[in-house]
């Protein structure tokens, strides 16, 4: 066959399948969609500043509380300012999480939680940070990443 008659030939195919079996309304954009959310769960977790007024438990110094999941993983930050101007954060998760690295630029810091889900990074330098949580779940590797924040 000539490259003329496949393209003849093809060009029937198409068209009898476009009257015998037509793509659904609306697959296109559904399909744009899901290719285009797929993995943001991986990328992106809710960001939720829990709002309130919280007691003084270690005298004056700022404190921040934050909360991101994913859905079916969470991670609760407990950020307050060290004497030296650093930051210690404390966190918690709710799921076995093998390791939790603490992102800031280049730099990355990394613990294992204790069985209760808590942990610690101590002495950290104020600035954008980013915390990625990898879990087990079976056979399959989750990450849980959250967007930069503010220490």
């Amino acid at each position: 066959m000539t490259d003329h008659e496949d393209a003849r030939m093809l060009a029937r195919l198409r068209t009898h399948w476009r009257a015998v079996d037509p793509v659904p309304a609306g697959l296109i954009d559904r399909m744009v969609a899901a290719v285009a959310s797929d993995g943001l769960n991986s990328e992106y977790a809710l960001l939720t500043l829990v709002e309130g007024q919280l007691g003084e438990v270690r005298g004056e110094a700022d404190a921040l509380t934050l909360q991101f999941s994913d859905g079916s993983t969470s991670i609760l930050l407990h950020v307050t300012t060290t004497a030296s101007g650093r930051r210690r954060v404390d966190g918690w998760v709710d799921t076995a999480a093998a390791e939790i690295v603490l992102t800031q630029g280049e730099k990355a810091r990394s613990v294992s939680p204790e069985e209760t889900g808590r942990f610690v990074f101590d002495e950290v330098p104020p600035g954008l940070t980013r915390v990625r949580l990898t879990t087990a779940v079976g056979d399959e590797t989750r990450t849980l990443a959250t967007p930069q924040f503010e220490l």
